[in-house]
């Protein structure tokens, strides 16, 4: 059995491998994850707990259970590690269709956050986001005008909302918007909540060129609420993990661009 005694980075990977499969599952018994991890049953439960903690997993006797899907999807920490490889890839993608001076809206989405990291080498730029983590990472840049966009904060997805915030967006007028949201199919795009749903729409709508990012797992899903249909966005990007007939599918509805990985 595996030495407790793990490095740091050790024990983030195994705690986000225990998310992905309680969420994955549904839920899990502590004996089902020692198998999945390899490491003791004091080991895991201390996992569980510090991720019952963050909001992540919720705990009963015997086992762990995932959050509701409108908590857990939600959830910016879990966001900020999942499929990060295919965001990043995205996010490289979609950094070509920006230009020095152009206008550029960023939304909450840890897509987006790729894509603001890439950000700074295309200065001069006006950048304007309501999320927190992008703003920390432009704040500093050299020629980059950052427009922090108000509201409500939310600790869930580290970012601003409610009706300053959309009061915010609707006096903007940017050269393009890159969104991103929690689930798509060939027709429409969707989200769990409705306040975010609302942001969305007011960005897209205060934009000349809309680009919606989306990585291969939110694909061929539904969530409660409509955002927009896929004809309403000027371009989609998405990672190389998608479905070769899903994307001939797409081609006939919105222009899509397929981020490979070249290394």
């Amino acid at each position: 059995m595996s030495s407790d005694k793990s490095p740091a980075h050790s024990r983030e990977s195994r705690q986000q491998m225990l998310v992905d499969y309680v969420f994955n599952t549904g839920s899990a018994t502590i004996g089902d994850l020692v198998d999945l991890t390899g490491v003791s049953n004091m080991t895991v439960h201390r996992d569980i707990d510090e991720l019952v903690r963050r909001g992540l997993l919720r705990k009963y006797r015997g086992g762990v259970s995932a959050m509701p899907s409108t908590v857990f999807e939600s959830n910016a920490e879990y966001r900020m590690n999942a499929h990060a490889g295919a965001k990043r890839l995205i996010a490289m993608n979609a950094v070509e269709h920006v230009e020095p001076g152009m206008s550029v809206l960023l939304d909450d989405s840890t897509t987006a956050l790729a894509l603001a990291k890439l950000l700074p080498p295309m200065a001069p730029l006006t950048v304007a986001t309501n999320y927190l983590g992008a703003i920390d990472v432009l704040k500093d840049v050299e020629d980059l005008r950052l427009i922090c966009i108000g509201g409500d904060y939310s600790p869930t997805h580290d970012s601003f909302l409610g009706m300053q915030c959309l009061e915010a967006i609707e006096r903007l007028s940017v050269d393009i918007a890159f969104v991103s949201t929690s689930a798509m199919n060939t027709e429409m795009t969707y989200h769990q909540e409705p306040e975010i749903v609302m942001v969305k729409r007011a960005m897209l709508a205060s934009a000349r060129r809309k680009v919606l990012l989306m990585d291969a797992s939110k694909m061929e899903r539904t969530a409660l609420h409509r955002l927009a249909p896929l004809g309403d966005f000027d371009l989609l990007i998405v990672d190389e993990e998608i479905d070769a007939h899903l994307a001939d599918e797409l081609r006939s509805r919105v222009e899509l661009e397929i981020s490979e990985d070249i290394d």
